[in-house]
């Protein structure tokens, strides 16, 4: 079990907040942090590794990592780190990457056996696609066999197919390690794949937490489906108005009013839903 119980005051570009969590994750649990950029997922996933400061209680097991008297250093907590850019060492073979976490080469072996690495073992990063880097970097994560797994949007800058594959991999590890993983991201559908808990931020605070079904699939009265997208554009064809709205890696064309027309802002984000329809689905 680890007990979050913590209070940071953070100074962001519009105003300032206050960062106040308390939170309580379960063993081997995959916990996804959603909510918009500046609600304080980053910032708490440094704190849970020591590379920030705050006032509270941090409990792993029957660990503290932060109390009143001390803060543990972050190369004493059992964590595991996935970073966005990688953070590789670039004179370093792929194998050298892991073995200097830990000099134990049946597990680092067996991790890229497990991420289809084997091959480029001896190869330097630079030498590597993101999506292998990323991968090198979640194996190296998993060296010291972590009792936390963090990950800070981890598959951003990936393409979708290869951004699918990777989930694929690290669900595979989570399973085999049973390690507790806490990570950030804004992709409904990749915390929908990993995640058996979200908890959403907003302005420092948590504002909800459930299962991703309870989360993600949400529907108001009648509707069947809703979305938020960003609208790109409104253009007037004959005499209707037709808006154009990002969802996800998707375009889509919707039918508005006149007076929604005239509402609704371009670039702003906007929820379309729909009631009685009979969808079709393909593949």
């Amino acid at each position: 079990m680890i007990k979050i119980d913590i209070i940071k005051k953070l100074h962001g570009s519009q105003s300032d907040m206050q960062l106040d969590i308390n939170l309580n994750i379960k063993e081997g649990e995959f916990l996804a942090l959603s909510g918009k950029s500046g609600s304080g997922k980053t910032t708490l996933l440094r704190i849970l590794a020591g590379l920030e400061d705050a006032s509270g209680n941090i409990k792993v097991a029957k660990e503290s990592w932060l109390d009143a008297k001390k803060q543990l250093p972050p190369q004493k907590r059992a964590i595991g780190f996935v970073f966005q850019d990688y953070a590789l060492f670039d004179n370093m073979s792929v194998l050298q990457n892991l073995l200097f976490v830990c000099k134990d080469k049946e597990l680092a072996d067996h991790l890229l056996e497990l991420t289809e690495l084997s091959e480029l073992k001896n190869r330097l990063p630079s030498t590597l696609s993101g999506g292998q880097k990323q991968r090198v970097a979640l194996c190296r994560a998993m060296m010291n066999k972590p009792k936390l797994l963090l990950m800070d949007e981890p598959l951003s800058a990936l393409d979708p197919e290869m951004r699918t594959k990777l989930q694929n991999e690290i669900l595979t590890l989570h399973k085999e390690f049973n390690t507790t993983t806490i990570m950030v991201s804004h992709d409904p559908s990749e915390i929908y794949r990993l995640a058996s808990r979200v908890v959403v931020l907003q302005n420092g605070k948590i504002i909800n937490d459930g299962t991703p079904k309870d989360i993600l699939l949400r529907t108001q009265g009648s509707q069947k489906f809703s979305f938020s997208g960003e609208l790109l554009d409104i253009k007037k064809v004959d005499v209707i108005f037709i808006a154009i709205i990002a969802i996800g890696q998707q375009l889509v064309e919707v039918v508005v009013s006149e007076d929604e027309a005239q509402n609704l802002k371009v670039g702003g984000t906007i929820e379309v839903s729909t009631k009685a329809f009979t969808p079709t689905v393909s593949s």
